[in-house]
């Protein structure tokens, strides 16, 4: 039996909190494509045996800000929700006995964009911090990523081939006059001219 947490001094609070508490993790951005299922990963370490009390809940807030809302419980059984916007599109990959909490998201579309909150708790281990992952939905397009090889080709390429492009077109109108003052000199005098 532990006294009230109100009524022990500080150093004792984080002790008892260090001992009793969840270590969780979770992927901080997540990123998706339109009608592509998505997993939001969790894991979690307990200083306490897994038990039938453990309980998982994933809450959810839109970007526009709102209210939070349940959208996944389990205890023992999976609980998606029954109403609401992911109303029969999540499903539970987890495992709690290898410190799994994921939960797969079917067919998102881009008003899923938003914050996602993962909670455990594993009586009597009920303290933990509180992961947040962002999901960003996305149409799956031409998405272009420059990498450094890309860039790379960029910042050599592009000017080797603006001065290759100078550079005949200089040759070009250097022939171009040398041809034109082989023509003007061979130009006819009028005395010429007038002897035919």
């Amino acid at each position: 039996f532990l006294p009230s947490k109100t009524s022990l001094p500080p150093r004792l609070k984080l002790c008892i909190c260090n001992a009793l508490s969840l270590d969780i993790k979770a992927s901080s951005k997540v990123r998706a494509f339109v009608g592509e299922k998505v997993q939001l990963t969790c894991t979690f370490k307990s200083s306490s045996p897994i038990t039938e009390s453990l309980t998982v809940d994933w809450t959810y807030r839109p970007l526009t800000g709102g209210q939070m809302e349940t959208i996944f419980h389990y205890q023992s059984v999976a609980y998606p929700t029954t109403v609401g916007k992911f109303k029969d599109r999540i499903s539970w990959v987890g495992n709690v006995a290898k410190g799994d909490a994921s939960i797969a998201i079917q067919s998102p579309v881009m008003s899923d964009n938003g914050t996602f909150i993962c909670s455990v708790k594993n009586p009597p281990d009920v303290y933990h911090n509180i992961p947040q992952t962002v999901l960003i939905v996305t149409e799956r397009g031409f998405s272009f990523q420059l990498t450094s090889a890309v860039l790379l080709s960029i910042l050599v390429f592009l000017p080797s081939i603006i001065v290759v492009i100078l550079m005949l077109v200089r040759l070009g109108r250097k022939s171009g006059v040398l041809k034109e003052k082989k023509k003007s000199g061979c130009k006819k005098s009028s005395i010429e001219v007038s002897d035919e």
